[in-house]
């Protein structure tokens, strides 16, 4: 494993928990965990560091997609079609990110998010579950937008569950509860896809990896609960409030890093 002291393996499973709950919520958990994992080791392969978070990350996202796939019938037909085409898309974007600079994209980022934001804002999106097609051009659409973003999630990665669940609530009709387990399946398979990369070409910690994700595990149960008991005013509210901090980031990121 990673050469860690005790206080930073605490740091990091600290984080992974709170990655966890907050990621199983609203989405955007790798805003945490990533972040983390790149100040405590700053000299390790970021490609590593990013594999460490894609599990951690998978295994919580799981946790939280059962729990809401239990709370409310899931349209499994098209998370299955989604799910499919988000992981051979992450794994395109994936490949791709070690053989391309990405500073375009994360330039671009921000006002993209700003324009989402406004977008969502001005509707009541996330609060009626109103689908809005029927099922093949839902099916259509559904993979067309799983393509889209895993392949992002594998190229960059910051904020896809979020945009998963944008997409579910702008663009399908769903509420945020009825769009949260099709959105964490989705978000599952671009993080395995990206994973089968990393694994490939030899990047990844173990033990690093799993005790994080039991901790980002036990941080998504707690959150998923939250949600499920609190509904869908109080995840757009907390959805919305996440949006505008991965603007102020990603802008950060771009220009003033």
């Amino acid at each position: 494993m990673l050469e860690l002291s005790i206080f930073d393996l605490s740091l990091l499973l600290t984080c992974a928990l709170m990655a966890g709950l907050v990621d199983s919520i609203i989405g955007g958990g790798g805003m945490i965990q990533v972040p983390a994992l790149f100040a405590v080791l700053p000299s390790f392969p970021p490609a590593t560091l990013l594999s460490i978070n894609k599990l951690a990350s998978s295994v919580g996202t799981i946790g939280a997609a059962i729990q809401y796939s239990r709370a409310n019938k899931s349209p499994w037909g098209l998370v299955i079609i989604s799910s499919t085409v988000a992981f051979f898309a992450s794994v395109a974007g994936a490949y791709l990110v070690t053989q391309l600079p990405t500073q375009w994209l994360r330039s671009a980022l921000p006002f993209l998010l700003i324009a989402l934001l406004i977008f969502n804002i001005k509707s009541n999106a996330g609060l009626i579950h109103a689908p809005k097609h029927q099922h093949r051009k839902q099916k259509a659409i559904a993979s067309t937008g799983a393509g889209i973003i895993g392949f992002y999630d594998g190229f960059l990665g910051p904020g896809a569950g979020a945009f998963y669940k944008l997409f579910y609530t702008r663009v399908l009709g769903f509420d945020f509860l009825r769009s949260a387990a099709p959105a964490k399946f989705m978000n599952i398979a671009s993080n395995l896809g990206a994973l089968c990369v990393f694994f490939f070409l030899g990047y990844f910690d173990w033990k690093l990896g799993i005790l994080m994700a039991i901790a980002n595990l036990v941080g998504g149960q707690i959150g998923t609960g939250i949600a499920i008991k609190r509904g869908n005013a109080f995840i757009r509210k907390g959805f919305f409030i996440l949006v505008t901090i991965l603007i102020f980031k990603t802008f950060y990121d771009a220009f003033l890093k």
